[in-house]
């Protein structure tokens, strides 16, 4: 992230008492050695506020992405090659004496380093790696050690540094990509759920990233706002995100595009940044209907 992201974003959570309250408490779980695990939504910022927390804690941070090819060798390491160091001694010059050394050649894994050294770990979207991937961090967060699974070193295991700690996220299971995860790994972190912001939350973290005008952003939130009532699953699916409310005034501002329901770029803008995610929260005999609502509240909009 910028310098100019992470201040809009230290002011959002500075000025929100519901992310001050999350943060607040986030600190002490992670202080008092439980793992956190956010989980949500996408686009409701739940890597950026993990990153915020982390660098709460004055501990090196380190991010690992979770993804479906990460492996064992991706945490513990693995050997990258031999060193050979080889000695030829001429002091007498009638006795010739050679000694050569062979050792291999190791290098950590970024879980590894983590462990050892007392980061704070951010694993963004752990649930997009395989489950059998993730179980490494049972020992870690019951046992505090870390097994050294398949390697040649002396020890079997390392302990974790006592300042050690790991923020993880995911999306909820119905996404795609997205794997179940084990009861055991949940059972072990404290799990808070991440819902849509609240209204002021929102207006200011557009008015942060875009820095448009206030009335403008507020606006555009209030549009949101409306428009993600039209959902009607069950599921997690929340409709259009943060990302949308931003989008729709990043875009405006650059190309001067009014914030006004009887423009027709306006309306267009609106349709083609909130309908794909809005159809992925109702079923298709909803969708007709909420397309003609999504145009109608656009057209509603009435600043300049």
């Amino acid at each position: 992230m910028t310098d100019d992201t992470e201040t809009s974003q230290t002011s959002l959570y500075e000025h929100s008492a519901y992310y001050k309250g999350i943060i607040k408490r986030s600190l002490r779980y992670l202080d008092t050695g439980y793992p956190l695990h956010f989980t949500g939504p996408s686009g409701i910022g739940k890597t950026t506020l993990a990153l915020h927390i982390a660098k709460q804690r004055k501990r090196p941070v380190m991010l690992i992405n979770g993804n479906k090819d990460l492996s064992t060798e991706d945490f513990i390491g693995a050997f990258t090659g031999y060193k050979r160091r080889k000695l030829k001694d001429n002091y007498v010059r009638s006795v010739h004496k050679i000694e050569e050394n062979v050792t291999e050649s190791w290098s950590d894994g970024r879980l590894l380093e983590a462990v050892k050294k007392g980061y704070t770990l951010v694993y963004d979207e752990f649930t997009r790696s395989k489950p059998e991937i993730n179980n490494i961090f049972l020992p870690i967060l019951e046992e505090k050690i870390l097994p050294l699974y398949g390697t040649k070193q002396k020890r079997s295991f390392i302990k974790v540094h006592p300042d050690f700690s790991v923020i993880f996220t995911s999306n909820p299971v119905e996404y795609a990509g997205v794997y179940k995860t084990q009861d055991a790994l949940l059972d072990r972190m404290v799990t808070l759920t991440l819902g849509s912001l609240e209204k002021e939350a929102e207006i200011t973290a557009v008015i942060n990233k875009t820095e448009i005008e206030r009335e403008k952003a507020q606006a555009i939130v209030e549009f949101m706002m409306k428009i993600r009532k039209l959902c009607h699953t069950s599921q997690d699916f929340q409709g259009p995100s943060l990302r949308a409310s931003i989008m729709i005034a990043e875009l405006a501002k650059r190309y001067d595009i009014p914030i006004n329901g009887s423009n027709e770029e306006f309306n267009q803008l609106c349709f083609d940044i909130t309908w794909f995610p809005l159809q992925a929260c109702m079923e298709d005999k909803h969708k007709q209907r909420a397309k003609r609502q999504l145009v109608q509240e656009c057209k509603k909009i009435t600043l300049g």
